[in-house]
């Protein structure tokens, strides 16, 4: 949930509200076309860029015509009319914004000017802590395996809730980033944690369902951010609650047990057995089970795979003794294929999960609304994908997914500008899906690559889908062009992706395999059979 929290918080971070240049003095009066009055405040909620300049007049009679990002003074004007032919003298807006704090009280944009020129270091934030994620879950994932997951889990906690704090009370724009940055990096490292905890606490056939609720979790704190940016409109008090709301895992996160697997491959057995013993006594279990019964099953793959190994080609065998390489992935036609595709649903299922989230307060309506929905619609999506895949199969609950996903997006393009409510719950609908899609992908990914590339094939994809998460900020800056540009992107992607999906083979119910021939075979005895049902049924016809 706290990382769920800190990847959304800048939604409401860096909101930019309706702003227009000010002037060197107090306003007397203001026209906005037929509209007159004596504040910018009453014209602020409703101007619009594109619908012509407010016109003020100041005390000493200086008549003004304000747009956001510059002013004109009038030379000469007779009367106070909104329509002027005379001369001007333009200016750029070097600061004193006026802005509107009917929806947004204070925000970085506001306190630091972050608009015109400056806009461009606003839209940097998102960027630089989808960075600081993608090197986060470099950094600790490699120290979790050295020093332990639970001291990596106190560590990153501590720094998720001291940097969120940090950030509240940033000085300036840049300690503001440099703390974000930090901050994600601390928040991606948990995350990346949590999930290899979890996974090595539960057993095979719990797994899946432990898993989703991890992501849902994640879900929960997006509807957070959502409930509290609705409550709160000071961007440092909102900082400091969502902070907060991370800190009750430090009261008991120093008494969570190391995992009995990390354990066993330190060569700590004593630890583990311990460990065991406890489980059992608090479960209500006699403790029957010794870390030497989970030590011979290892002990006897491994010497059932040196055998595997002794009957395949001496050119297989030879490579699968070398130390492999991201290139091993792409070691065949159909590998290359695979791998190009299953790359491909981790982009697409990050950049269309951030994308929804991100630019669903773009979408019209009441912005809070719309990303508690967002969060929302991720519960029952996943438990839709954890049935589905355990009963229809991997390829043929993600290829749907995708498609779904797309043809929602796609389907935007269509909506007239009058029904947002259309537009929005058409959005829900690609969320929903995207998530499907992106719940399943880790699992998918171990079982269609072999044990000597597994390892390399996951973090592969995990790679692609941090490419995913810096660039969805980006494409969610397009929705200036038009405001559904950004679904649409998604969805033609998503759409291309779910068709390239099909092609790929199906895992439910196959062994994992362990070596590259073996995977490369996977989808051809399904081929074989299906073949073999045709020729029979032609025969009897």
């Amino acid at each position: 949930m706290a990382c769920g929290i800190h990847y959304l918080a800048s939604v409401f971070l860096v909101e930019t509200p309706n702003f227009v240049c000010g002037v060197p003095s107090n306003v007397t009066d203001v026209l906005f076309g037929n509209l007159s009055g004596s504040s910018l405040n009453d014209f602020l909620p409703v101007f619009k860029a594109d619908t012509g300049p407010l016109v003020v007049r100041t005390p000493g009679g200086d008549q003004w015509e304000l747009s956001r990002c510059q002013r004109a003074l009038r030379l000469h004007p007779k009367d106070f009319t909104y329509a002027f032919g005379g001369n001007k003298s333009v200016e750029s807006c070097d600061g004193g914004f006026v802005y509107d704090h009917s929806e947004v009280y204070q925000s970085i944009v506001t306190d630091w000017d972050l608009v015109c020129n400056q806009a461009w270091l606003a839209k940097l934030c998102q960027p630089t802590f989808m960075l600081g994620v993608l090197i986060g879950a470099l950094v600790f994932g490699d120290i979790a395996d050295r020093v332990g997951r639970v001291k990596i889990l106190m560590f990153t906690s501590l720094c998720q809730f001291g940097l969120g704090v940090c950030v509240a009370f940033s000085a300036n724009y840049y300690y503001f980033v440099v703390f974000r940055f930090l901050l994600a990096m601390a928040s991606s490292g948990y995350l990346v944690v949590v999930f290899v905890y979890v996974t090595e606490f539960t057993g095979i056939r719990v797994r899946t369902w432990t898993s989703m609720h991890v992501h849902a979790a994640f879900a929960v704190g997006i509807m957070v951010v959502a409930l509290t940016g609705y409550l709160v409109r000071v961007w440092w008090i909102y900082q400091i609650i969502l902070s907060l709301c991370t800190s009750p895992f430090l009261l008991f996160c120093w008494k969570l047990p190391e995992t009995p697997f990390y354990l066993i491959a330190k060569g700590r057995y004593k630890e583990a057995q311990s460990l065991l013993d406890t489980m059992a006594r608090v479960n209500g279990l006699e403790s029957r089970l010794r870390v030497e019964e989970l030590l011979e099953p290892e002990e006897k793959n491994v010497r059932a795979l040196l055998e595997k190994e002794e009957k395949v080609e001496e050119e297989e065998t030879g490579r699968s003794l070398e130390k492999l390489s991201i290139l091993d992935l792409f070691g065949s036609w159909r590998m290359a294929g695979r791998t190009g595709t299953v790359w491909a649903i981790w982009f697409i299922g990050s950049l269309g999960y951030y994308v929804f989230s991100l630019g669903s307060v773009n979408l019209g309506g009441n912005q809070y609304l719309n990303l508690f929905l967002v969060g929302a619609v991720e519960l029952p999506s996943y438990l839709v994908g954890c049935f589905a895949m355990d009963r229809i199969g991997r390829k043929k609950t993600c290829a749907p997914a995708l498609l779904l996903a797309g043809v929602a997006c796609m389907l935007i393009i269509l909506v007239p500008a009058d029904i947002e409510a259309l537009a929005i719950a058409l959005s829900m609908i690609g969320k929903f899906a995207i998530a499907i899609a992106f719940g399943l992908i880790y699992l998918y990914t171990c079982e269609l690559y072999p044990t000597i590339i597994r390892s390399l094939a996951v973090g592969s994809g995990s790679m692609m889908c941090r490419v995913g998460s810096v660039v969805a900020p980006f494409c969610v800056y397009l929705a200036d062009v038009w405001i559904y540009l950004p679904q649409l992107i998604v969805g033609i992607l998503a759409f291309i992706i779910g068709i390239l999906t099909l092609m790929l083979p199906e895992t439910l119910g196959k062994p994992l395999t362990s070596t590259l021939k073996e995977a490369e075979a996977l989808g051809q005895s399904d081929k074989k059979k299906d073949a073999a049902c045709g020729l029979e049924m032609n025969q009897h016809a």
